[in-house]
């Protein structure tokens, strides 16, 4: 597939809070890129999205938009439980797809996308923006050639909201939809681990503390078993409102420990070593797919959707463990098989 000399034209393929708030802003703050149409189920979703960034045409159904706009780029910004088989056809196409996170509630979704991108041989990548973020390639760099043993990921936020709450109505507020904070924020979680270690999870098992007076999960627990024997454990808690501040990662080696805090430092054995700078991981990773796209270089990305597999299995095989209550889960096999 050759590089793209004129204007890049993308279409959108949801038109929620992401779309909205960063990667349509950012798209258009890039030289010789055209935002074609705009796809969403919600009229008003539509309606508002069109009106503010001045986009004439606007559908209800992405197939159609897919069949219908010459177009050389699909973002699919669509929640996972929306996913069907839109970005497949586009790749079949010969579309280069971008792909928010979480791909797909199923496996069986993601690996058919995946399937007809990889035939297609379009340019592609899952929003994981963090490894854009010069914080997690410096944590990176110092784990390089460490012996990791454990790591340790923990979110801490207040309660979630009751059934009757303003959300009642959303698909957030559906864990069958939603899958709560653990799907959510759980892929990047550990996608950055995978990142910053090298190292994929063999086993997953999870627990979920989920009560009728709220409609996500209070806890979510999941437990980790890596490649090279190391564990994991990855916790997200929605009840204690201004809890201290503790590391979002601590990643134990071998003689040692790195300590991220969330966007803002690393410690290492109880020294600071690195103080972030502002930066915007979103903008970094949407400039840098077009410039990939236009290069037809996908060696420019950190990562591409067959990789977010190995992100997204498991959690999906946590998620299936907690069902199971806490089956320890293959996640090779999970991957191939769910």
């Amino acid at each position: 597939m050759a590089s793209i000399d004129s204007k890049i034209r993308i279409g959108i393929y949801g038109c929620g809070a992401w779309a909205n708030r960063t990667h349509i802003p950012n798209l258009l703050k890039l030289d010789d890129v055209e935002i074609v149409a705009i796809c969403d189920s919600s009229p008003q979703s539509l309606k508002s999205t069109a009106e503010t960034f001045n986009i004439s045409k606007t559908y209800s159904d992405g197939h159609q938009m897919v069949d219908d706009e010459n177009m050389d780029v699909l973002y699919s910004v669509v929640p996972a439980y929306a996913r069907t088989d839109v970005e497949a056809t586009a790749a079949a196409k010969g579309i280069h797809i971008f792909s928010e996170k979480p791909q797909a509630l199923t496996m069986g979704v993601a690996r058919k996308i995946n399937d007809a991108i990889r035939e297609a041989g379009v340019i592609n990548t899952v929003c994981f923006r963090e490894r854009y973020r010069p914080l997690f390639q410096e944590a990176r760099k110092r784990l390089e050639g460490q012996k990791i043993v454990h790591v340790r990921f923990q979110s801490v936020s207040g309660l979630p909201e009751p059934p009757s709450g303003s959300q009642k109505d959303s698909w957030w507020s559906q864990m069958d939809k939603s899958g709560g904070q653990a799907l959510d924020w759980g892929v990047h979680a550990t996608d950055y681990t995978r990142f910053m270690t090298g190292l994929n999870i063999e086993r997953a098992q999870a627990f979920y503390c989920q009560r009728p007076s709220y409609h996500n999960p209070l806890t979510s627990s999941f437990n980790y078993y890596f490649s090279n024997q190391a564990t994991m454990t990855l916790t997200f808690i929605s009840a204690a409102p201004g809890f201290r501040a503790e590391p979002w990662f601590t990643v134990f080696y071998e003689g040692g420990y790195l300590a991220l805090y969330g966007y803002e430092s690393i410690e290492v054995n109880g020294e600071t070593v690195y103080q972030a700078e502002a930066f915007d991981p979103w903008f970094e990773q949407d400039r840098i797919f077009i410039e990939a796209v236009r290069a037809n270089n996908p060696n420019l990305l950190l990562n591409d959707y067959h990789d977010g597999l190995f992100s997204l299995a498991p959690v999906l095989a946590g998620w299936e463990s907690a069902r199971r209550n806490g089956e320890c889960i293959d996640v090779p096999a999970f991957m191939e098989g769910e």
